[in-house]
């Protein structure tokens, strides 16, 4: 279903970067605030499909997966406790699911073209994005090199902590002023993924709102880059 992407190869891949744009948003945005990790990731593909789906609130814009239905009044932003906040998310694993039936054989597909295993593959993912790379990281085949979410929350643990297929090392970045998907989000996120196995990085950008900045970008390269040279 994934039938438009940008891609940018740097040398001869020996790598692969994956990276999954939000909801009400699309891959052209994504790929200009990529810019710092293009020019620096070498012998490297870095892949930014776009989602199949137009946004439902916006059709210039792109979904993986419906918001609106799990949430038509997105009353989730400002319920007060992080239980209820996090029920309506968990209300979405639904379309996660629906999300990975089709992200996966993309990745698999993707991977063969550069003859890689899944240990070379670095899934990204900004917002709705970043939901979509932690369910289908947790839910492929084989253990992939890394987990990088951007602003983003685990969301259906229960189905996850009981299915889920290997444990990816993953880091977790979240802006501490973030207006829409609470900063509380990514301690919520850690300690779920280290309860199934994870090894998880945590790092707060102070001040930043639901954004990917370049700071977000120049975490996420160091952090490849880290587990690359391991």
């Amino acid at each position: 279903m994934i039938r438009e992407e940008i891609v940018h190869i740097n040398g001869i891949p020996k790598k692969l970067i994956i990276f999954l744009h939000g909801y009400l948003d699309d891959a052209d945005t994504v790929n200009l605030r990529l810019k710092k990790m293009i020019d620096t990731m070498p012998d490297c593909a870095i892949h930014i499909p776009q989602a199949p789906f137009l946004c439902e609130v916006d059709n210039h814009m792109r979904q993986w997966y419906s918001m609106y239905r799990f949430d038509p009044k997105y009353e989730r932003k400002n319920t007060p406790k992080m239980s209820d906040f996090v029920e309506y998310y968990n209300k979405m694993s639904l379309g996660l699911a629906e999300t990975h039936s089709y992200l996966e054989p993309y990745i698999e597909q993707t991977l063969a073209e550069y003859d890689l295993q899944a240990s070379d593959l670095y899934l990204c993912g900004f917002s709705q994005g970043a939901m979509s790379a932690i369910y289908t990281a947790l839910m492929f085949p084989e253990k992939i090199g890394g987990l990088l979410s951007f602003s983003g929350i685990i969301a259906g643990f229960e189905y996850l902590q009981k299915n889920a297929k290997n444990h990816p090392s993953t880091l977790l970045l979240h802006g501490t002023e973030d207006n829409l998907l609470r900063h509380a989000s990514m301690k919520f996120t850690a300690d779920k993924l280290k309860r199934i196995g994870c090894s998880v990085k945590c790092i707060s950008i102070k001040d930043a709102k639901h954004q990917i900045t370049s700071e977000f970008i120049e975490h996420g390269v160091k952090f490849i880059t880290g587990q690359i040279s391991k």
